[in-house]
């Protein structure tokens, strides 16, 4: 996560079983593979206490949006990029045409549940139960390409 002037920037490794990440035609025989999603988030009372939402894009207003946005009205993207995980590790690489734009930027680490509500401003995506905190604080130690 880092902050973003909209809220907390997110980064989200998915697997979904709405998803093909092996492209096969099924959606049963990938559970060992990933696809990512990027949001910003905010506080929302709706999804909890302390739980954060995926901001909502209200009507009339046309935010930035990067080229992977997914066409929902929230500021949630789908770039592609496949993480490779393991027990202990997330790599992230995120290719920038200009890396200079995020060099000063600094990220931490969260696992914590994703609830999908029926509706999409419901809010439908709310993160709750955070479960661990690489910093323990929230207080953003990591530093691209480091």
């Amino acid at each position: 996560m880092s902050r973003h002037r909209q809220g907390l920037r997110g980064w989200q490794p998915d697997d979904t079983p709405l998803f093909d990440e092996n492209h096969d035609g099924r959606l049963d025989n990938d559970g060992d593979l990933w696809h990512s999603h990027r949001v910003v988030l905010q506080p929302d009372p709706a999804c909890g206490k302390d739980a954060l939402k995926v901001v909502d894009i209200l009507k009339g207003t046309k935010p930035r949006v990067p080229k992977t946005w997914a066409g929902l009205p929230m500021l949630i993207d789908s770039p592609g990029w496949t993480p490779p995980l393991t027990k202990e590790t997330v790599e992230v690489r995120v290719p920038f045409d200009d890396i200079s734009t995020v060099q000063a930027g600094a990220f931490d680490g969260v696992t914590a549940a994703l609830r999908v509500n029926a509706s999409v401003h419901e809010p439908l995506l709310c993160v709750v139960d955070v479960f661990k905190v690489a910093s323990d604080d929230l207080s953003l130690p990591g530093k691209i390409n480091h």
